[in-house]
């Protein structure tokens, strides 16, 4: 795992190098292996290595191939490139090294773009042709990988993370204030924006060519829902198990100390199970817990890893968030407030002590129905389609202005049902309501967003979806968004903080394509979910665990801002003048008031305040 950047050479001045490096070097967390760079006259790479593979020198990046006329950065792994290295071989291409890094570039000089076809791994790596003078960008087709880019409709800069882009002159850091709507909506920013006009992130399944100052930018992998599988569900389950396995032993290959994520949860539970099986010497197990018993699953992971008998690590978060999220805001570039970041962040601390890499259970809950979302959805789609909608309008109207208990479950649910099912998914998974957005943003950020609709984010997945129902549309809908957005930018963020690489098996693209064929019957059926998932994991888990209600990575958000950090947050939200130029600080403060006198809980809310304002003083002032 790594870190890669470059831009066109005119964008570096006169001392490339010095500018090189410090692109480089602010980096230094995804691989404190090594770093090196390259210029020529029209760009310049540089790459920090975090060593998994091959951990000689001579996997050292920026790569030349034979003749000089390719160069590689790249970040991630390629699972099968012992397979392509030898059908490469047979071809007569003859290797200097044993890394995955030389076998993609020469995929690519064999066979081009199709190269996308053949290799099975998370990655983002950039190539760059001396001879046509272009630049080759790709991401991989979930996206576990970040690439970020600055076009200015001339020059192109790109790098895994913003905050390496920040380092070039004269990037203009200019915020663009429809993703601060974004934001407040989904708690993260949804690609291909980011919160900075002119840079962006370059979407999963995707490649971009640079070339002549024009980028050209085409999907090469996406997922079909509309061939689902006539097998009957236990022969689905055994193909199922037998991919997943399959997944699980190509994520094992290393050089380095390799272990696992236990949350006490079925995704995690069955890639330690797997990864048990394969295994000779005993695997290494992680877990985080907390002192309030309604956040805590540690428990139950110790108990799972005792019956594997993993070499079992544990590590209790309490009353520390405040001693460390300015950190954690520093390594997202950019606001991000899902606040699971934080057990991700000492999760990723305490495996970094005992391995290099971890894998993971990301991945199960988006191509198999895991989330209680799921079930409330299809409560709505069912109420949408049998009550109504003059009945569901009386119930809107009767509940309005509910702030908590039944009356605003009955709100939520009868304004859902009475739109169409995709904004109705949208208003469900969204955090801040318009009426709400209306009353906090300041005068001038409502002029400058006035007619913006944030639903385009999910509403163009959802009506590309080719699956038949509604479930299905829904799961493309966050694979394709929340997914990557979200999940995988927190786990590679946190884990990268601490220098260690994430695999997850669940999100090999083998798995996603079967999962997209198996019926939505065997995913959710009423209040029951990941049906199929917990079919094919019943030979390999105990009956606790697959019975066990989904945790989650939890955290006390509530009581955090009534205790901890409540000093801390009074200070960023109303102490900080430019928090003025965006919000109604006066509003900020009434929602404030209502959450420590405990009559509503704002926790969510607050916290994506919170976390704007360190992100502002940390990046804009700084």
């Amino acid at each position: 795992m790594c870190g890669i950047a470059g831009a066109t050479r005119s964008m570096l001045g006169d001392n490339p190098g010095r500018v090189l490096n410090q692109m480089n070097e602010v980096m230094v967390h995804r691989g404190p292996d090594a770093g090196d760079l390259f210029y020529d006259d029209n760009i310049g790479l540089c790459h920090r290595r975090l060593s998994i593979i091959d951990l000689s020198d001579d996997g050292k990046q920026p790569m030349k191939n034979d003749d000089g006329r390719y160069v590689i950065v790249f970040n991630g792994e390629i699972y099968n490139f012992l397979e392509l290295r030898e059908e490469l071989k047979e071809a007569g291409i003859k290797f200097r090294t044993s890394t995955d890094t030389e076998v993609l570039l020469y995929t690519y000089i064999e066979y081009g773009i199709d190269c996308l076809q053949k290799i099975r791994g998370m990655y983002a790596f950039t190539i760059w042709d001396k001879k046509k003078k272009e630049l080759f960008l790709v991401r991989d087709r979930i996206g576990k990988k970040p690439l970020y880019y600055f076009y200015d409709g001339k020059n192109i800069a790109f790098a895994s993370e913003i905050k390496s882009i920040l380092q070039i002159p004269g990037i203009n850091k200019k915020i663009d204030t429809t993703a601060v709507i974004d934001y407040l909506k989904y708690l993260y920013i949804p690609h291909p924006k980011s919160i900075y006009e002119n840079i962006y992130k370059l979407e999963p399944g995707h490649f971009l060519i640079y070339k002549d100052g024009e980028i050209n930018i085409e999907q090469y992998w996406d997922i079909d829902f509309s061939k689902p599988l006539s097998n009957n569900a236990d022969d689905i389950a055994g193909q199922l198990l037998s991919i997943i396995s399959d997944s699980v032993k190509t994520r094992l290959i290393s050089d380095v100390p390799l272990g696992a994520f236990l949350s006490g949860g079925i995704d995690s539970s069955a890639v330690v199970a797997l990864m048990a099986k394969i295994k000779s010497e005993p695997v290494k197990t992680c877990t985080i817990g907390f002192n309030e018993s309604k956040y805590d699953e540690s428990g139950y992971a110790k108990d799972f890893a005792r019956q594997n008998h993993t070499e079992h690590h544990e590590y209790n978060v309490k009353d520390e968030v405040a001693s460390c999220i300015r950190k954690l805001v520093w390594h997202f570039d950019e606001p991000f407030a899902d606040s699971s970041m934080v057990p991700t962040y000492h999760v990723s601390r305490l495996a970094r002590e005992s391995v290099t890499v971890a894998l993971s259970g990301d991945g199960g809950d988006e191509s198999f129905g895991g989330y209680e979302k799921y079930v409330t959805d299809q409560i709505e789609n069912r109420v949408r389609n049998n009550v109504p909608k003059i009945m569901l309008n009386i119930m809107r109207m009767l509940s309005a202005g509910s702030e908590a208990g039944i009356g605003k479950k009955i709100h939520s649910l009868s304004d859902a049902a009475c739109m169409d099912p995709a904004e109705g998914f949208y208003v469900t998974n969204t955090f801040f309501t318009d009426v709400m957005l209306g009353n906090i943003l300041s005068d001038e950020i409502k002029r400058n967003t006035l007619g913006y609709d944030p639903f385009q984010h999910t509403s163009r997945y959802y009506e590309k979806a080719n699956g038949e129902d509604h479930l299905s549309k829904i799961l493309y809908t966050d694979l394709k968004s929340y997914l990557p957005g979200d999940i995988l930018v927190k786990v590679d963020r946190m884990s990268m903080a601490n220098s260690l690489e994430v695999r997850s098996p669940l999100l090999d693209h083998k798995v996603i394509e079967f999962a997209a064929k198996i019926p939505s019957s065997l995913k959710v059926m009423k209040k029951h979910k990941k049906i199929i998932l917990k079919n094919a994991f019943k030979k390999i888990l105990p009956s606790d665990v697959m019975k066990r209600k989904k945790h989650g990575f939890d955290v006390p958000l509530d009581n955090w801002f009534r205790g901890e950090l409540k000093q801390m947050a009074q200070e960023y939200l109303f102490a900080r003048e430019y928090m003025n130029d965006f919000f109604n600080v006066a509003i900020l403060k009434e929602i404030w008031e209502k959450h420590q006198e405990g009559k509503v809980n704002y926790g969510t809310n607050i916290w994506a305040l919170f976390i704007f304002s360190l992100w502002f003083e940390e990046f804009m002032i700084s």
